[in-house]
């Protein structure tokens, strides 16, 4: 068997990489970065370590590395021979992948079974959005291709590696991989540790607003308030109170909307926390997991997802709007995001910018209030000082 995999990070290497190896697959790891690639093919082989008491070492071999940027032929050749393609690089890198795949599939013969898509992103419906690109590309119909596309919801901490690891990769011993099991039919992936199932909704909105949710909030709350890591971030009682505030207030939407259950998100969340604060995992940069503000606080993602339904039903929000503030303040300039948010922040009426950034509209619930917190930032940097480090909620 044989997969294609996009995106060579610590997620690709420590999660997705590591499953397919285990699932016996011959793997085509693809990255644009020619540095990662090249030490990729030197090494033959790169070790996974899991942090803490008694984490497993795994050893992956039997793969090679492209650069799928200078060589896309070859990355189109070995994709129509695939069984598998999956993606671990971020929503937004979708679309740059789909003309690569499309290209795979016009090759690939007939009589192949169908190959099978699956876009392990921190988003919901990531591999629809690639799929709709592949559609785009293919004229409007993705059908045309013998190819199933499935979403999925992956969860593990991978923090900051020590440059001095090379390929190596460490991650928590937790991982989580939920598949969409009814594109498969009768021919599911073979990916060991990872499970099919009927509705993913519940997995992915689980996950993205509880894990994620808190984790950003720890990491833009440490950010203003001067931490260097979500650890100790998450070792501040305030900070720490505000996190499991939002994810209390995340979990009572996921109740209404999924029928969880209350004790089950309760252990869900306690777990959420000890993960993000396990002092035997390799501190992760508050800068890091802030990264790509804009995207962050955008229309279904892990603020303004729940927090908009919340809204709707009257449930609490406050301490989610604590994040979404503090998310406002993110201003790393090494992050083109946080550069884009600052200039926007700048110029643009405290309304359009809620719109622009939320994608609501001025009659939902919600509106007055996150447009009463960029009012409140754009007031702060008029007068040249951060917003004030008090935390509510």
């Amino acid at each position: 068997m044989k997969a294609v995999h996009f995106g060579i990070g610590n997620i690709g290497r420590g999660l997705i990489g590591l499953v397919l190896h285990r699932g016996g697959y011959e793997i085509t790891f693809c990255d644009v970065s020619s540095a990662l690639v090249d030490a990729m093919n030197a090494a033959g082989s790169y070790t996974v370590h899991e942090a803490g008491v008694g984490g497993a070492v795994s050893v992956v071999t039997g793969f090679r590395a492209l650069d799928s940027g200078m060589d896309p032929d070859t990355v189109a050749a070995e994709i129509a021979t695939a069984d598998v393609v999956t993606t671990a690089v971020g929503p937004t890198v979708l679309s740059r992948i789909a003309p690569l795949v499309v290209a795979g599939l016009r090759r690939r013969d007939p009589a192949r079974p169908p190959l099978q898509v699956m876009a392990c992103e921190n988003a919901i419906g990531a591999t629809d959005l690639l799929k709709s690109e592949i559609a785009r590309l293919a004229g409007g119909d993705a059908t045309t291709f013998r190819a199933v596309f499935a979403n999925t919801a992956i969860d593990r901490l991978v923090p900051t590696q020590p440059s001095r690891d090379g390929v190596d990769v460490t991650v928590e011993p937790f991982f989580e991989w939920a598949v969409e099991r009814a594109p498969f039919g009768d021919d599911p992936p073979v990916l060991p540790g990872a499970h099919l199932v009927d509705d993913l909704a519940p997995f992915i909105q689980r996950k993205l607003y509880t894990v994620n949710t808190g984790h950003a909030t720890a990491a833009y709350l440490g950010f203003r308030a001067g931490f260097e890591t979500v650890p100790e971030a998450l070792a501040d009682p305030q900070i720490a109170r505000v996190v499991a505030t939002a994810m209390e207030e995340t979990s009572a939407v996921l109740a209404r909307r999924h029928g969880l259950d209350a004790v089950e998100l309760a252990e869900y969340r306690t777990t959420a926390l000890r993960r993000l604060a396990d002092p035997a995992i390799p501190a992760d940069t508050v800068a890091r997991v802030g990264r790509q503000p804009m995207r962050k606080l955008s229309r279904h993602e892990r603020f303004i997802g729940p927090a908009a339904l919340a809204a709707e039903w009257g449930l609490p929000v406050e301490a989610l709007l604590t994040g979404i503030g503090a998310a406002l303040a993110f201003d790393v300039p090494a992050d083109a995001q946080a550069v884009e948010l600052r200039a926007l922040l700048q110029t643009r009426d405290a309304g359009e910018l809620t719109s622009i950034l939320t994608g609501l509209d001025g009659s939902h619930p919600l509106f007055a209030a996150v447009r009463a917190l960029i009012v409140d930032r754009q007031a702060s940097s008029v007068r040249g000082r951060m917003p004030s480090r008090a935390i509510r909620a």
